[in-house]
């Protein structure tokens, strides 16, 4: 049973600018893991941080963690309009995420908006909140991974037919996102590099899903266009830095040269990137259990 004191421990880490970034990562998956309204009350207080990097991932933990008493504070990261581009995207998917029509015709509103990655992610959300209505009562297939994504994977299971639609630019964002969570979730080699592929077209945040959706993946056949697109200094780094980090999840030796390459980036988010990455791949080849330790950090280790 966790305390509520142990519960504060982990907060306090995570707001304390002065503690390395990879701990305050670790106590924000642990936070997101024991999930409540005081684990959501320690992520929101630190929207007030410097990091765009770290804000980032408190608004993605928050969207994973479907709870409603997030919204509020999501809400305000949303229209804050000093917040990084990056935050505001990652609050507006949240809010899709969490799957509440409530914030419907907010989501609506923003799928206007001048900066391109938070309207395109608003209009993602609109369309899984009503593709949410219209299926709603029916059973939903849970795939191989955990994550709740900004659209279903889509029901087409040929890899040829589902890379076709992925790099389609003429097709609606919606459905090529469908296409890349049913690649992800079809695995293997060819899905990988089918996937790679997104890395070269599009936009910057669907570029940026694609890094992410390959560090899910976890195949090693990418390794060689996440390194390309993470040395791109001419990319969006919010594109660079989901390529470090899925290189840090996928966790092979090219990972490690292509990571220390960049660890002093100019960009302070790839840097931070590649610093959380590195922790993270320190994590993949170890011993440890599990990538949340906060709790683990506060208990006395077993004779």
């Amino acid at each position: 049973m966790v305390t509520e004191q142990e519960v504060e421990t982990v907060g306090r880490t995570l707001v304390d600018p002065q503690q390395p970034l990879q701990a305050r990562f670790r106590a924000l998956f642990t936070l997101r893991g024991l999930g409540g309204p005081e684990a959501i009350a320690w992520i929101s207080r630190t929207f007030g941080d410097d990091s765009a990097l770290l804000k980032h991932e408190l608004a993605y933990c928050l969207g994973q963690m479907q709870d409603s008493r997030a919204i509020p504070v999501l809400v305000d990261v949303l229209r804050d309009t000093r917040q990084e581009p990056m935050v505001r995207h990652e609050a507006g998917e949240a809010l899709g995420a969490i799957g509440n029509p409530e914030v419907l015709e907010l989501l609506k509103q923003y799928s206007t908006d001048p900066v391109i990655e938070v309207a395109e992610t608003c209009q993602l959300a609109v369309r899984r909140l009503e593709w949410l209505q219209q299926h709603s009562g029916e059973p939903v297939a849970q795939g191989p991974y955990l994550s709740v994504d900004p659209a279903p994977p889509a029901e087409e299971r040929d890899v040829g037919r589902l890379r076709e639609v992925l790099l389609d630019e003429a097709r609606p964002l919606f459905d090529r996102y469908r296409a890349m969570f049913a690649l992800r979730d079809a695995g293997g080699e060819e899905a990988a590099l089918a996937l790679a592929e997104g890395l070269r077209c599009g936009s910057a945040l669907f570029r940026h899903e694609i890094g992410y959706v390959l560090g899910q993946l976890q195949h090693e056949a990418a390794v060689p266009q996440l390194a390309a697109a993470l040395a791109r200094t001419a990319e969006s780094p919010m594109v660079r830095h989901e390529c470090a980090e899925a290189l840090g999840a996928i966790a092979r030796p090219a990972c490690l040269a292509a990571l220390r390459a960049h660890a002093a980036d100019a960009e302070r988010v790839v840097r931070e990137s590649c610093e959380v990455a590195l922790d993270m791949y320190e994590y993949e080849t170890g011993p440890a259990f599990q990538y949340a330790d906060g709790l683990e950090q506060l208990r006395p280790a077993r004779p």
